[in-house]
Parts: C-alpha cells; structure tokens; sequence
C-alpha cells in the first residue's frame, strides 16, 4: 500500500512532527504486523526520529545543523539553496519502521520528524506499508 502525507512548513528551516499522521495512514491501512518505509521526494527536506517528547531536542538540532552547515557560505549553486540539499543529505531522506499489532514500533521517547531547510513551502512524504 501507498500513500502520500502532506506537510507544510511555516519557516526556512523547521522540524515537523509528523508521527500521528504516519500512525494514522498504518492503521487505516488494516496491516498488524509489518514495515513502514517513509521516503521524501525532495532535494532540501530530510526524514528522522528523534526524540518528541521535549521540544528543544529538535530545535538544538536545528541549530547545530544550522551552524554546521550555514546559509551563507561558499556556495556555487545559483538557486541559493546549497545549505538546505547538504542538510538534506546529512540527515536523509528516509526512514523504515516496524510495525506491531498495528502500531508504529517506536521507542518510549521516539517520534518521526519532516525536517524543512528550505522553506516555507508544502511538502509530500511518500508511505509505503508491506506486511500482514
């Protein structure tokens, strides 16, 4: 089964929780036991888990990723958007996650994050659920 989940980014840069929707699309899908494979389709936006239970973990995140790989730099590319394609790649752009007696299989603290570098902008994320 697949299906895409919408999201849509208010700021350049911003980590999105997108772990009920995802929860969602596996329980309507009616699979109990099997894996969730998240994927987006995007050169600027990346996919991660990370902890959701105190905000500021991912906002850090932010930061460090942010002084890790700053907006202006020495860039070639003429879209100006280079910090954004190599965040992108430092983070990735998918994650798989099992699933079990039909709920995502994730840690106590865990959730999915959309992370936006190159927004404000409306995103797909593809999800595709195999099993039983």
């Amino acid at each position: 089964m697949r299906t895409y989940i919408t999201v849509k980014s208010k700021e350049r840069t911003a980590c999105i929780d997108i772990t009920e929707t995802v929860q969602d699309v596996v329980r309507d899908s009616g699979i109990t036991n099997g894996v969730c494979h998240l994927f987006v389709a995007h050169t600027t936006a990346a996919l991660t888990i990370n902890e959701g239970a105190d905000p500021s973990v991912m906002r850090d995140m932010l930061v460090y990723l942010n002084k890790l790989v700053p907006f202006d730099g020495d860039y070639h590319h003429s879209e100006g958007n280079s910090a954004a394609h190599i965040k992108s790649t430092l983070v990735g752009v998918s994650e798989n996650i099992f699933i079990e007696q039909g709920k995502l299989l994730l840690g106590t603290w865990q959730a999915v994050f959309f992370c936006e570098f190159d927004g404000p902008r409306t995103r797909k994320v593809t999800v595709t659920i195999s099993g039983t």
